[in-house]
């Protein structure tokens, strides 16, 4: 893991179809991790799950919009690159690359639009949340704003745990 750095962050809107997340941004640590191991996603994988997201899976990145209502998610790149659009139809297209990571707050509409051949992703959930995965169209839209907004605060940051940028950066007023 590299030195703490402030992520850059990015806020959606809703654009009727991909809810987003109304009040949290999207974050986006560039070359948070070397990636030299033999095996570049042990790394991710044990950071996330030594600060509360150990539900990690490997693949990639699906190349069909959807979001998640119930559970926030983190990508970690752990080789090749992609660009991925972030915020639904109306988004912005990021190219990531191995040792970023992104975190997607609740909602956040996300598919892989290109992608080299080597892209291998490590994903992960936090510990406190449920799971679903949606594509426009497949819920009542009121009801997924209403799911996105109850979704809990992660335990910690997926890269730095509890006194990482997310913690700070993902801070509602209500919870302080």
């Amino acid at each position: 893991m590299t030195e703490q750095a402030a992520p850059l962050a990015f806020h959606f809107a809703d654009d009727g179809e991909t809810p987003n997340n109304p009040v949290l941004p999207l974050l986006v640590y560039r070359g948070a991790f070397a990636c030299n191991a033999t095996d570049p996603a042990v790394p991710f994988e044990q950071a996330f799950a030594r600060h509360g997201w150990g539900r990690a899976w490997r693949n990639g990145i699906y190349d069909f919009l959807h979001f998640h209502t119930r559970t926030h998610e983190v990508l970690g790149i752990a080789r090749g690159h992609a660009r991925v659009q972030f915020g639904g139809a109306g988004g912005r297209e990021l190219d990531v690359e191995a040792g970023d990571v992104v975190v997607l707050p609740a909602g956040t509409g996300h598919r892989r639009v290109s992608a080299s051949a080597d892209l291998l992703v490590v994903g992960a959930y936090p510990d406190n949340s449920g799971f679903d995965q949606k594509r426009p169209g497949e819920i009542d839209h009121a009801s997924a704003v209403a799911a996105i907004v109850a979704v809990l605060m992660p335990g910690g940051d997926p890269v730095y745990g509890r006194d990482g940028p997310l913690i700070r950066m993902w801070s509602r007023p209500e919870s302080r």
